[in-house]
């Protein structure tokens, strides 16, 4: 197993406490760029942007935050930001352009009175939220809001608006359908199902999960769901090492092979366990690899690291050890020097004014570091003479040098591993500190 030393970071002011699901990385403000958005527990909203160590955006909610989402949670072909609180309460932003318009010139951050800094849009809904996801859940491509409870039962739920409504805020969300689930929910996520449609999946203690139907109608989208817990619930049990069954799990789906057709079809998902368990499967519950580790892992993201289109999955624990597994089971790990209260893994915008993959720690220290540009060249282990045979120009000097050929003296060909230190120059190395060192193998 490789291990990484990455070194780019910054360091972002925070005071308070957040709940690991209080974490984001998206494009709050519509510029194409993302942010870090940041709620916690006396009910501020943060907006993090470029290198900046003091948040751009800060916004006031009611209660303590558990949970923030970033998507177009209204359809309206734009991303809204969801905060949603302990007490319940659900609050909506819309914080396009409001960074360019309203802040002072000498600097990037917001001068808003109190009555600037409120939600367009505040509505309750049931309390102790746990987990929140914005997506597709029912292939009409339309978004849902689906939220997870402390008491074992998921909600999904739809922005409406009156046929007349002019604005966002004259809508609200209509419960489309409550689930029950058997053991507490970790993550929530989408993957597309053998046919390509989506499967709204939910984790279950014990490295298992389960997959709600979506079995609503636009009839009674506005029905009296609520109360009777549902019965479309399909619980699936993976197999392998036997888990305890109380074990945390946590799950994230629609894991990206590389192409849109084949992302599309029987997608992927991975889930991993509080005690050291990482698995890789399909929708059609085909195991793909299953990998044990000695750390107790909490947070679980997907990341492209190496550029080709193929996310890699990340592992945090709770001491900051990392874990990045590809889909041919290759693992490198990179060590958090620290304890880790929150964790997660995206795209977001540095120093060089663009999305780069980067990893997102916040620690008990009143800190956040975000290790930027993340990106390896590749996964699998190698060799020098193998990377310097793939490059045209080593094989033009090698032919120059006549490695290769035949030596009528010696009456047999010259290995180029055998002339390599002899028939090769390396520049001098690069002063300054490299994005990411490789120690040992």
């Amino acid at each position: 197993m490789r291990s990484l030393n990455y070194v780019q970071r910054i360091s972002l002011d925070f005071t308070g406490t957040l709940f690991p699901h209080a974490i984001c990385l998206a494009d709050a403000d519509n510029d194409s760029l993302n942010e870090l958005v940041v709620g916690d527990t006396s009910g501020k909203l943060l907006v993090y942007k470029n290198d900046d160590s003091k948040p751009c955006i800060t916004r006031t909610c009611v209660g303590m935050l558990t949970c923030v989402a970033v998507g177009d949670v209204c359809n309206k072909g734009k991303n809204f930001v969801v905060a949603v609180g302990a007490e319940g309460w659900f609050h909506l932003f819309d914080l396009t352009a409001t960074t360019a318009s309203k802040a002072e010139s000498s600097s990037q951050h917001e001068f808003l009175s109190s009555e600037d800094q409120k939600p367009f849009f505040t509505q309750h809904i049931p309390a102790n939220t746990k987990v929140i996801l914005i997506s597709d859940i029912d292939g009409d491509g339309r978004c849902e809001l689906v939220v997870g409870y402390t008491d074992r039962v998921v909600r999904a739920f739809r922005w409406e608006e009156p046929s007349d409504g002019s604005d966002v805020g004259s809508g609200q969300l209509v419960l489309l359908k409550k689930w029950l689930l058997e053991g507490q929910v970790d993550s929530l996520s989408v993957n597309p199902g053998p046919e390509g449609l989506p499967e709204l999946m939910v984790s279950q203690p014990g490295c298992g999960y389960a997959i709600l139907l979506c079995s609503w109608t636009q009839q009674d989208s506005s029905g009296s769901g609520d109360e009777g817990p549902s019965r479309d619930v399909v619980l699936h049990l993976t197999t392998g090492r036997i888990h305890n069954k109380n074990v945390s799990t946590h799950l994230i789906g629609s894991i990206s092979k590389g192409s849109k057709e084949e992302s599309s079809k029987c997608g992927l998902f991975a889930l991993c366990t509080l005690d050291g368990t990482l698995k890789l499967m399909d929708s059609s519950e085909q195991l793909l690899w299953s990998v044990q580790v000695d750390h107790q892992l909490f947070a679980l993201q997907k990341l492209d690291v190496t550029g080709d289109g193929r996310e890699e999955v990340v592992a945090c624990a709770w001491d900051g050890q990392t874990y990045i597994i590809d889909h041919n089971r290759t693992v490198v790990r990179f060590q958090f020097d620290e304890n880790v209260n929150a964790f997660c893994a995206g795209q977001y915008t540095c120093k060089e004014g663009r999305n780069s993959p980067c990893l997102v720690y916040v620690s008990f220290n009143h800190k956040i570091y975000i290790y930027w540009k993340v990106e390896l060249e590749r996964m699998e282990s190698t060799n020098l003479l193998r990377v310097l045979e793939e490059k045209p120009e080593f094989r033009s000097h090698l032919k120059e040098l006549g490695v290769g050929e035949r030596n009528p003296r010696v009456h047999r060909p010259q290995s180029p591993r055998m002339l390599l230190p002899d028939s090769l120059s390396f520049p001098p190395p690069v002063s300054g500190k490299s994005s990411v060192q490789s120690k040992g193998f």
